[in-house]
């Protein structure tokens, strides 16, 4: 009787063990600080978790203009330029042709736009499973990319950038 129970232990402890260690490596994250381009003051952070196949970007600013801004993954995570210009034209592994997320064609970094209230603090959401943090896939990995904020709003039409204005802050995502 004791052998049974002990077998019994030992099964339950693995089960247990082993979904622990599946939830607990099954989600990655990676949170990045802007930083002011362009003589601006804007700040904040961005969060990118991919779990279940998908990446959720989450992306909280202050310091912004009020009104409408755009924000796109551009090709670098190099920030060194003043402007922001270091970081490059939009990440467009697919080589398409720019426009709104979802829509019949756009860039992978083509996030668009969120709106900054009347004290300059903005935030905006995405969920896809066109992106992955690490994974190789050229098409796919964000990691050694750079997240753009923008003066101005994203009329997803004008090629290749959607004329949203200057970059007024700049995050390199990497880990």
């Amino acid at each position: 009787m004791k052998k049974i129970i002990v077998s019994f232990a030992i099964i339950t402890a693995l089960i247990i063990g082993c979904k622990t260690s599946t939830k607990s490596s099954d989600a990655k994250t990676i949170t990045v600080a802007l930083e002011p381009k362009s003589n601006s003051t804007v700040s904040g952070t961005a969060t990118f978790t991919e779990k279940n196949g998908k990446v959720t970007f989450v992306a909280k600013m202050a310091g912004l203009q009020p009104g409408v801004h755009a924000i796109h993954i551009h090709e670098k995570s190099d920030c060194s330029a003043a402007d922001g210009s270091s970081a490059g034209g939009h990440w467009n592994p697919t080589f398409k042709k720019h426009g709104k997320w979802g829509s019949a064609e756009y860039h992978k970094g083509d996030i668009g736009n969120f709106t900054a209230d009347a004290k300059g603090n903005g935030t905006i959401t995405l969920t896809t499973d066109e992106w992955c943090i690490g994974c190789g896939d050229a098409t796919k990995d964000i990691l050694g990319k750079g997240l753009i904020v923008h003066q101005g709003t994203d009329d997803f039409t004008t090629q290749p950038t959607g004329n949203a204005g200057g970059r007024v802050a700049c995050a390199g995502i990497i880990k």
